[in-house]
């Protein structure tokens, strides 16, 4: 039989095992970073069950890897966060601010380390789309005047932005509840475009778009925010 053309054998898809032994190193990374933003690329390799002069066949550096998990977790927020169409614009925007929650909340320290972190700028690439949906509804928000309109849209929504984040750093230091997680980032964004706390409690407490969906059964769920007992 004729050996394989070295061209063909050179574009084919990476070895089962190779491919899965990089998933595993992700996925030990993303579990691992989220308890101790500082771990050694030795105790990832153990997690994932292998060596540590096996990862440098996947990763050139430690960095790479982090860098790898980042890039892949705004990603998937990017794509997941995205609510259903409702015709309210401030609904939406707390939709849009729940779905982020549910996206982030079990790993708070890793999702932390991503926005904060030295490749905030990559990764805020990559979460373009959802900046831009974002600046839509915001600008949809003040327009219909359901939203303040003595601030720019634009700049309106860097705001709305750095009140999700805020409340990231707070349930990532205090430990909030996924419960009081999901009600405060819906109540932060809505005081930032113009509701009164009253009215924002009200909408958060009584709209059955933003009610707290049933937790997913997931292995990052069950352990806790900091790698700390629970």
């Amino acid at each position: 039989m004729p050996a394989a053309d070295p061209l063909v054998r050179a574009t084919r898809a990476p070895r089962r095992d190779a491919t899965a032994n990089r998933d595993a190193l992700i996925t030990a990374a993303a579990l691992l970073l989220n308890r101790d933003p500082s771990v050694s690329l030795e105790a990832i390799a153990a997690e994932a069950g292998l060596s540590r002069r096996s990862v440098y066949g996947h990763f050139a550096t430690r960095d790479d890897l982090v860098r790898e998990v980042s890039l892949r977790g705004a990603a998937r927020i990017a794509v997941a966060a995205r609510p259903a169409p409702i015709a309210d614009p401030v609904v939406q925007l707390a939709s849009l601010a729940a779905l982020l929650w549910a996206e982030v909340e079990h790993v708070r320290v890793m999702a932390q380390l991503t926005v904060r972190g030295p490749m905030a700028h990559e990764v805020g690439e990559a979460l373009a789309p959802l900046r831009k949906a974002v600046r839509d509804v915001v600008r949809r928000g003040v327009e219909s005047g359901r939203m303040r309109d003595d601030i720019a849209p634009r700049t309106l929504a860097h705001l709305v932005e750095g009140a999700a984040l805020s409340v990231l750093d707070e349930a990532t230091t205090q430990r909030l509840s996924r419960a009081e997680g999901h009600r405060l980032v819906m109540l932060a964004v809505l005081g930032v475009v113009g509701l009164d706390w009253r009215t924002a409690g009200d909408l958060v407490a009584t709209a059955p778009e933003l009610a707290l969906p049933p937790e997913q059964a997931t292995g990052a769920s069950s352990t806790p925010p900091t790698g700390e007992p629970a």
